[in-house]
């Protein structure tokens, strides 16, 4: 199914006047173009104890996925744009993106520009099922706040994902929007004013994002495209260059693609994040797992080589 939803700056733009215009909190809502059992949104308290109720869209699954694929968006945070992605989304995922507090459908309507409070607040998302692994995404400003969620103790995902991370560092077209934006602020539906205020006070915080980085146990992988022009690729290598982490970030630039990756066709994204999901670790989780049944080979072949009685080892 086509997703007519409006793309581009100057689309998503006037989509956004435009529903606060009519009073909508969503452009257009994925019940548009996908049923319920598909793409769903749901709500969730926020953590942290602040009261408020955070919308996201998930993809219902008749049983727990393997593996748990959570996406915290940038800014504006706006889920219904990965509407497509998720519904391409392998059976084997439980996908879900959220719109961050201060966005979309989720409370509170005031801009939250501390990160570590929005980290708080998406903190139950990283919640899994027995046997089930997390992929945590964090999407261009999402970056940060994703890195802070996997610094938690008790946290630490099975990878953690910089999707176009946006680190306090604009390209030439964030450059020109957050300057156009000065003199429309006032007049600016609640979204885009929120966004300016969060992105602008993101630079006092690189050094809580500096220290959470250097707690992150989980595989870290940078992934950006390589014509994006709102935070491009070298930012996000200048920030790590010097940046002590427990684990040598993978850096991938993706050919062709811009910020939004999401914005395009949906399987780019699933391929990239598929890239991601590290291999099988059923082994290593269980030591000495893949030697065990050489060694009872051994025990059974052992009486014949030296003449003994030797107990087999259990397969």
């Amino acid at each position: 199914m086509t997703s007519k939803r409006p793309r581009g700056i100057l689309g998503v733009g006037w989509a956004c006047f435009d529903s606060a215009f009519q009073g909508r909190a969503e452009h257009r809502p994925p019940a548009m173009d996908y049923p319920d059992s598909v793409v769903r949104r749901v709500t969730f308290a926020a953590g942290g104890g602040l009261g408020w109720r955070l919308s996201a869209l998930t993809t219902p699954r008749t049983s727990p996925a393997p593996w748990k694929v959570v996406v915290v968006t940038g800014a504006p945070s706006w889920a219904e744009y990965w509407a497509p992605v998720l519904a391409a989304a392998p059976e084997t995922w439980e996908m879900t993106v959220v719109d961050r507090p201060g966005f979309g459908m989720s409370e509170p309507s005031v801009c939250v520009p501390d990160l570590g409070l929005q980290a708080k607040a998406l903190a139950p998302l990283t919640a899994t099922t027995t046997g089930q692994r997390l992929l945590l995404v964090g999407q261009s400003y999402g970056a940060g706040i994703a890195a802070l969620m996997a610094a938690e103790r008790g946290a630490q995902p099975d990878g953690l994902v910089l999707l176009s991370s946006y680190l306090a560092t604009p390209g030439p077209t964030a450059r020109w929007l957050l300057q156009a934006a000065n003199p429309l602020l006032d007049v600016m539906p609640r979204d885009l004013r929120n966004a300016v205020t969060e992105i602008r006070g993101q630079p006092g915080q690189i050094p809580l994002l500096r220290e959470a980085f250097g707690r992150i146990r989980s595989p870290l992988h940078v992934l950006h495209g390589d014509r994006d022009d709102f935070a491009p690729f070298d930012s996000a290598r200048d920030f790590f260059a010097d940046l002590p982490t427990r684990r040598r970030p993978r850096f991938e630039r993706l050919a062709g693609a811009g910020h939004f990756l999401n914005d395009g066709p949906a399987h780019t994204v699933i391929e990239a994040l598929h890239r991601c999901l590290p291999a099988d670790r059923t082994a290593a989780a269980r030591p000495g797992v893949a030697w065990r049944p050489a060694l009872a080979a051994l025990g059974r072949l052992a009486p014949a080589l030296w003449g003994g009685q030797t107990a087999a080892l259990p397969g």
